[in-house]
């Protein structure tokens, strides 16, 4: 495109000046939304005793959220192309900040409940615009490549961070500032985000919201994604949970039909079905599934085997924590212009299922330095690669117009793979369980002795679905190395980072021209 075009357009190529100071905020609000997934979960048994939560409704704490949030994150990534990725995210944070500060003075389940559904609203608002941002104010591919770097090293450590942060606030303050502590960071993000994110002008997409694909894909996500995490708890022969299940696919399979019909598509097909970002949303999800079962397991490990607080339990992750921003910051940024992206994610899984590897060798006297902090400094480094030249690949080469929803789609397989990964490797891990304590309980005639093979029962379950990790993540590289196929970025702009023409000198992953 000539300069006088772009200048006719409207829409201007020079990068805009505060893009690293709206980084900052950007990645601040990343990480109030990454840490809040783990802080409550340390949280809930004191909640659950203060508030009168039973049993039977505590997983409502965490449900809540998970269907607010999945179910809508593709609306949320089109409502940014449609009225402003700025709008929306600051719109975001305060909706999130409100619906914490109501979590923090809950006084009822119903509270509690209803202000975990909102902060799922308003996430799915907020994940899509800072994802989007990202990728629309970074084009220039060696500027994009640290932006992504240190984006994938909050999005994958954030979570550990979250179990630190958690532990302090509840076992020496309150469990109410595990939700109070959100209000601080959003208004810091918002904040920053008026004054430093201009967001480039013609990218919007102004086009009419299609509304059954709206409603489609919002039932359809919250169907799948309640399927799987009762099957947690009521098992996967459940009438509900089997129901939940055929009522997604129906739901889903109509949602496709629609968007390959309707003018203007909630979720273009063109998104999805190009290789590259069809690879890279396919190869993440399976990763998450891996990785969430992993935290829920070396959690429990750790606190009920183990014996370690809360605290320590979050220092004990530590080297995670350590591994992603490493392999995120350091080798994904540096190598990511000089090798194709399927060079880094195939590599960077297949390390992380070496780390998974080690945490097979768990017993209930396994030593943390032999055989936990390897293994998780290995599966660290291997996700921070991979999920950093995944991240600005599921954007690259996406007009501006659909960006958001690209984004969306971004979260919403870590979504599913999470709900998938909790339900899935929780019930193998049950199973074991089960089976080693019945095989063994019989030879164990005092009180100790039985006390001791329940808590090799449980190791045998952690390790046994781990095993189903380390098989998942090889899967994962597999579908990155076959389906990825985008040469190395050059130094120049990003496809896709204009609106008008292609730009002259493109990244190998191709923009659809309409």
């Amino acid at each position: 495109m000539s300069q006088s075009a772009v200048q006719a357009s409207g829409v201007s190529d020079a990068p805009d000046a505060g893009r690293w100071k709206a980084l900052v905020f950007i990645a601040l609000a990343q990480l109030m939304v990454v840490l809040d997934s783990t802080i409550v979960n340390i949280a809930l048994p004191s909640a659950q005793q203060d508030l009168g939560i039973s049993d039977g409704n505590r997983q409502w704490v965490v449900t809540a959220y998970a269907l607010a949030f999945g179910g809508l994150l593709l609306f949320g990534g089109r409502i940014s192309d449609k009225w402003g990725r700025k709008r929306t995210f600051i719109t975001g944070l305060a909706g999130f900040a409100a619906a914490s500060a109501l979590g923090g003075a809950a006084t009822n389940e119903a509270m509690m409940f209803g202000s975990r559904a909102l902060q799922g609203v308003f996430g799915a608002l907020l994940a899509p615009a800072a994802l989007s941002l990202l990728a629309v104010m970074f084009t220039d591919a060696k500027e994009r490549a640290k932006a992504f770097g240190i984006y994938g090293a909050i999005a994958g450590g954030g979570a550990a961070v979250g179990l630190i942060l958690g532990g302090f606030l509840t076992e020496y303050l309150n469990w109410r500032w595990t939700f109070f502590v959100n209000v601080p960071f959003a208004v810091v993000a918002a904040a920053g985000a008026y004054l430093v994110v201009r967001e480039p002008k013609g990218g919007r997409n102004r086009a009419p919201l299609d509304v059954p694909g709206v409603i489609l894909s919002t039932l359809g996500l919250v169907a799948l994604v309640y399927g799987f995490t009762r099957a947690e708890s009521e098992g996967w022969s459940d009438a509900v949970t089997v129901g939940m299940f055929v009522g997604s696919a129906v739901l889903l399979l109509a949602f496709v039909l629609v968007e390959s019909k309707v003018r203007t598509p909630l979720l273009p097909l063109r998104v999805i079905t190009e290789r590259n970002r069809g690879g890279v949303y396919l190869s993440l999800g399976l990763a998450i599934i891996a990785m969430f079962g992993l935290f829920l397991f070396l959690t429990y490990y750790l606190q009920i085997v183990k014996g370690y607080t809360p605290v320590k339990t979050g220092f004990a992750f530590l080297p995670m924590v350590v591994g992603m921003i490493t392999g995120s910051t350091q080798i994904g940024t540096r190598l990511m212009t000089r090798v194709p992206p399927r060079l880094l994610m195939g590599p960077g899984f297949l390390v992380a299922a070496v780390g998974m590897l080690l945490l097979t060798q768990l017993e209930v006297n396994t030593s943390y330095a032999g055989v936990l902090l390897p293994g998780m400094l290995l599966l660290g480094l291997g996700m921070g690669t991979a999920f950093m030249p995944a991240m600005s690949l599921a954007t690259t080469g996406v007009e501006p117009r659909d960006a958001g929803v690209a984004s969306a789609m971004v979260n919403t397989s870590q979504q599913v793979g999470g709900a998938i990964g909790t339900a899935l490797l929780n019930t193998i891990a049950a199973s074991a369980t089960t089976s080693y304590i019945a095989d063994h309980i019989g030879g164990a005639s005092s009180r100790s002795q039985q006390q001791l093979v329940q808590l090799q029962g449980q190791v045998q379950g952690y390790t046994s679905a781990i095993w189903f990790a380390v098989g998942i993540l090889v899967v994962a590289a597999a579908v990155a190395l076959t389906f990825v196929n985008a040469g190395r970025p050059g130094g120049g702009p990003v496809a896709g980072s204009r609106t008008g023409d292609a730009a002259e000198d493109e990244l190998p992953v191709p923009v659809v021209v309409h």
